[in-house]
């Protein structure tokens, strides 16, 4: 799509054209007729250059493989010139409101047949899939007469996950649970844990006397359990469309506790109505980040019932109440309630 604007310095030159061509034809003098024509040629000089200058640019987005909605990312812009023969001169470069590129950049001279390549940083507002992005070319070379436009559009697929920065009451909420799997890790197995100090009401049994010797105080041994330790995060679909906000908060929740809890060795499991993977073993945290990126509500479909009852179990839904009559959060796990965050 192209387009052309008429700059003030265009304008006054416009209007001189005007006065020098009203002077030839009332005086029929020579000399007015020759500045006329020189004045016409500079115009049809302006417009050829101003059009080659545009013509046979190439726009490339060269984007990190992973990206965060509302995260600035480190990116780089290549633009080459296909035009072997001819330069293309002070260009500017902008982007459309959705295409995470905010800022102008320009570029003096692009070589004939050569590419410029300039880092850049992109935010992305929101998660989803983007298929096309918008940018703009646009030049006033050479005598800054006219500007002329020319959009362009990228046309690679790029996923971008939820935001993974905390929000209000994520941190409390990853603490939580932290603290739950601290507390399930103490077992009375024969995996050998750790030794910590005694706490009251402690069996005198498991007291270690050779390190409360050492330190002087009394000194417990702790050993692992044997189970390995899961977290199933579960995030209801079934949302009525005036919760749309609420939905989308419960989306980054979700996508902030799984990055954050997948690198500390625990099984992490997602679960929706139509969506059921265990991190690491069926599937990486980038597989539950692009899910969570293309997640939509699904209304009507009824909650499942928890079917593991020796996990922690975190749930993000309307219908509490529901969820803990289908064997959901009984004795242990979160019940997260987002409506006060999301209003």
């Amino acid at each position: 799509m192209r387009g052309q604007r008429l700059l003030r310095d265009g304008l006054a030159f416009f209007l001189a054209f005007l006065v020098v061509a009203l002077a030839a034809f009332l005086s029929a003098n020579n000399l007015m007729f020759l500045i006329l024509a020189a004045m016409l040629a500079t115009l049809l000089v302006s417009g050829l250059i101003n059009r080659l200058g545009l013509a046979g640019l190439q726009l490339d987005l060269l984007l990190p493989e992973h990206l965060s909605a509302r995260r600035r990312v480190r990116a780089a812009i290549r633009v080459k010139n296909l035009k072997r023969w001819m330069s293309s001169f002070s260009i500017h470069l902008d982007g459309a409101p959705d295409s995470g590129f905010n800022i102008s950049l320009y570029f003096p001279m692009i070589l004939g047949g050569g590419a410029v390549e300039e880092p850049v940083e992109l935010l992305f507002p929101r998660r989803g899939i983007q298929k096309e992005r918008s940018f703009q070319f646009s030049t006033s070379f050479p005598f800054g007469f006219s500007e002329r436009r020319e959009n362009v559009t990228a046309n690679h697929e790029v996923v971008i996950y939820p935001c993974l920065d905390p929000q209000p009451g994520f941190e409390e909420l990853f603490e939580a649970v932290a603290g739950d799997i601290e507390a399930m890790r103490r077992g009375q197995g024969s995996d050998f844990y750790r030794i910590r100090p005694y706490e009251m009401l402690e069996s005198a049994r498991h007291v270690d006397w050779k390190a409360t010797a050492h330190t002087g105080g009394l000194q417990v041994r702790e050993f692992a359990q044997h189970e390995d330790l899961r977290v199933v995060i579960f995030l209801d679909l079934d949302v009525p469309d005036w919760s749309s906000e609420w939905f989308e908060l419960a989306v980054e929740c979700t996508a902030f506790l799984a990055y954050r809890l997948a690198p500390t060795g625990v099984a992490v499991r997602l679960r929706t109505q139509n969506f059921d993977a265990t991190i690491p073993r069926e599937a990486s945290i980038y597989s539950v980040l692009r899910y969570l990126a293309l997640a939509n509500t699904d209304r009507g479909r009824e909650l499942p019932p928890s079917d593991d009852p020796s996990c922690i179990p975190i749930v993000f839904t309307l219908r509490p109440d529901r969820a803990r009559s289908l064997g959901w959060c009984q004795g242990r796990g979160h019940m997260v309630d987002l409506t006060r965050s999301a209003h």
